[in-house]
């Protein structure tokens, strides 16, 4: 019998994490399905980062939990062995380099993909080093045109505006290829017309690239507008696991947001 079930390509159970005294993640579990944009949302210090950071291994969950993706263990694993798997990452700050242009940044990302050595680079002309070189631009040409920043692809991404800067960021992390991209507040900063363009280019990654996201992002209307799923963490636990429209409606979210005044829930929580 047919199924339109998809396959869970990331589970984590019991995650927790702790700072000295402070639990900053406790016993936190959820699955991630393939293909799907999954949102991470909570108050501010709920922990959403550090759960992003245990899953790209920048931060080591405590023993007894465990996070699979596509049955690979990650926990205790190198955080560039994660990102060999397939595991893409853009950062809250903008990570580009100022001194480069948008085409260099962009050919950074690909670092993962070069498979030549020292030795062919050495003799670039000669070797298997230029093709590969000239397939990875070309990967990379057609990011900048998916992105709509041709206009800006010679251009130094330290005299780029914050928008375009938090767009090239992101066209970097296309460039590993990645399976599952890890995107921490993507929009921050941005104005109505950038975060528009933004949500519209996540949208049409996932569509197009069947790429599977994990979003953490403050704008309860972009979350509500392209999330399939919504994970929501409280001082480090996880309090709501729905659709939109589910947490939009959980009453623990709601009290989680905006305490008890239910006239104003029902307002400020789409």
């Amino acid at each position: 019998m047919a199924t339109n079930e998809k396959k869970v390509i990331l589970a984590a159970s019991d995650i927790s994490l702790r700072f000295g005294g402070v639990k900053a993640l406790a016993n936190v579990d959820f699955e991630v399905s393939s293909g799907e944009i999954m949102a991470i949302i909570g108050p501010n210090g709920a922990g959403k980062t550090c759960l992003l950071n245990c899953i790209n291994g920048f931060y080591h969950a405590e023993p007894g939990g465990s996070l699979r993706y596509n049955g690979r263990e990650l926990l205790g694993m190198k955080t560039h062995n994660i990102a060999k798997l397939g595991i893409g990452r853009v950062f809250q700050g903008i990570q580009t380099y100022a001194g480069m242009t948008t085409l260099d940044n962009l050919m950074t990302g690909m670092h993962l993909r070069f498979t030549h050595g020292t030795f062919a680079a050495c003799f670039y002309f000669w070797s298997k080093a230029k093709k590969e070189e000239l397939e990875n631009r070309r990967k990379v040409e057609e990011i900048i045109d998916f992105l709509e920043i041709e206009h800006i692809r010679k251009s130094y991404v330290g005299e780029l505006s914050y928008g375009l800067r938090k767009r090239v960021d992101f066209g970097r992390a296309l460039a590993m290829e990645p399976d599952l991209l890890l995107l921490d507040e993507p929009m921050a900063g941005m104005n109505l017309e950038e975060k528009e363009d933004m949500a519209r280019f996540i949208l049409d990654v996932s569509e197009e690239r069947n790429t599977t996201m994990i979003l953490v992002e403050h704008d309860m209307g972009v979350v509500m507008d392209i999330a399939d799923h919504i994970v929501v963490l409280d001082f480090g636990k996880k309090i709501a696991d729905g659709t939109p429209s589910e947490i939009s409606k959980n009453q623990a979210v709601l009290a989680a947001y905006l305490g008890e005044a239910e006239e104003e829930r029902e307002v400020c929580l789409p």
